[in-house]
């Protein structure tokens, strides 16, 4: 938020927030406000789309509407200014042009915050026309129809013809609500199955079998043997098409936008910091008896861990933004979740020192299940400082996780998988036992902290899990 006088007006900018850290644009949907309106403090001013988030931007102060800047369907960068306030105005406060009894022209509009009286004036109905309870939503053309970046990409998820949803918002656009509306209310689709079942982030049987190796071909029968007549030079023949079965390499295509944001983020966090990995070896097996007890996955016990273990280790859940390292009080818990082809996004489970696993495994089911429908708010992904990755449901099982930075650490949580360890009992004989095993990976960075730190957070991280109950 900025300000500027005039010799008449404070005004203050309406700017594109950031919206998570891989969100570098926005598009404007819908203003809810025009020239000349009055705005409360916080109060919904502009609807914006990203490739990830569908929200509303609130107002930075109180004040009228002085200019818009940005038009509907315009996407611009992060910090963009889309609007400005006159702060000094007051509510219900006649403009100089009405006090002068002359409408304001369109230049005196963006002077005053003044929308002209032409622009804004509703036509009083007829007679016997419907009331507004029953009149239809106008709507623009067929031709005419936008629709936002999310609206597009939940419809095309589940294959629902646009044009066959009523629109509440401003001449009938199509919002976020509506197609989850239309969705939830059954309407068929566009032949789609109904919604597949939300994806787990964390499962304990990881392993999947190989999908069957395509059937070769069956040879054609040997013709006869005898002599081939001479032939007369010809043209090249074109190129036998493949045999079926035989691998077809793929058209080239871009990368999609979200994807390119994903990797120049990576990017600019290998470039940044100096990234270290440590891994240490877990049993699960305490966790798994509890897990199955509570009805939940590993995942909220191995969070609830790592933040004991933070508290312990409070210099990695922090900061790094250049030379000012900043340690935080709160866990503010980033849970990575996957968006398949439109990349990742980490939302935050704020002041998660507070939940039990239960509770935790509650708040990352919401925010997961908020994300993959594109609900999530601006503020559900700022502010982490700490984050935990858990790509263990494909049976990988060891990983060097990227730093969402400015963190200085992020956990990455692996497959539990049962196999063969040497355990040691209180008389300190050995034995081989099957154990639900995990490894557990920090990547941290070297400029805050150094590796023995991040041993004995890891180390903390394990005896907790092994202590469970």
């Amino acid at each position: 938020m900025s300000s500027s006088s005039t010799d008449s007006q404070t005004l203050i900018d309406v700017v594109m927030p950031q919206m998570g850290v891989s969100v570098s644009e926005g598009t404007i949907v819908e203003w809810r406000k025009q020239v000349g309106d009055w705005v409360e403090y916080e109060e919904a001013i502009v609807d914006i789309s990203t490739d990830k988030i569908d929200t509303e931007v609130p107002s930075p102060a109180a004040g009228r509407v002085a200019e818009i800047v940005v038009e509907i369907g315009t996407t611009v960068d992060v910090g963009t200014v889309l609007a400005r306030l006159a702060t000094d105005a007051k509510p219900g406060q006649a403009h100089a042009s009405e006090q002068n009894g002359t409408p304001p022209t369109s230049e005196a509009a963006a002077a005053t915050g003044e929308t002209p009286v032409e622009a804004t004036a509703t036509p009083s109905p007829e007679p016997d026309t419907a009331t507004p309870d029953d009149a239809p939503v106008r709507r623009p053309a067929r031709g005419a129809r936008r629709y936002s970046p999310v609206v597009q990409r939940i419809a095309a998820e589940h294959d629902v013809d646009l044009d066959q949803v009523q629109g509440t918002g401003r001449d009938g656009r199509v919002r976020k609500q509506d197609v989850l509306a239309y969705i939830e209310s059954g309407a068929p689709a566009g032949g789609a199955a109904e919604a597949p079942e939300e994806p787990p982030l964390h499962i304990e049987s990881p392993y999947r079998p190989e999908p069957p190796a395509p059937k070769p071909a069956a040879a054609a029968p040997a013709a006869p043997t005898q002599p081939a007549p001479a032939a007369a030079p010809a043209a090249a023949a074109p190129a036998p098409a493949a045999p079926a079965g035989a691998y077809q390499p793929p058209a080239a295509a871009p990368l999609s936008r979200m994807r390119k944001l994903v990797g120049e983020h990576m990017k600019r966090s290998l470039d940044t910091a100096a990234t270290c990995t440590t891994w240490i070896e877990a049993d699960m097996s305490r966790v798994e008896r509890a897990r199955r007890e509570a009805g939940l996955t590993a995942l909220p016990f191995v969070a609830r861990a790592s933040i004991d273990a933070l508290r312990e280790y409070p210099a990695l859940n922090a900061w790094l933004e250049g030379d000012e390292h900043t340690v935080h009080s709160d866990v503010n818990l980033g849970i990575a979740v996957s968006l398949g082809e439109d990349g990742l996004i980490v939302p935050v489970i704020r002041s998660a020192q507070d939940l039990s696993p239960e509770g935790l495994s509650k708040r990352i089911k919401e925010l997961a299940r908020a994300a993959r429908s594109r609900q999530l708010r601006p503020d559900d992904v700022q502010g982490a400082t700490f984050t935990i990755t858990n790509p263990g449901q494909f049976g990988s099982v060891m990983a060097t996780p990227v730093i969402n930075q400015p963190q200085v650490a992020i956990l990455d949580l692996e497959a539990v998988v049962k196999r063969p360890v040497v355990i040691t009992d209180e008389d300190g004989n050995d034995s081989i036992a099957i154990r639900p095993m995990t490894v557990l990976g920090l990547s941290w960075d070297h400029r805050a902290l150094d590796g023995a730190l991040a041993a004995q957070f890891l180390a903390a991280v394990k005896r907790r899990l092994e202590s469970l109950g």
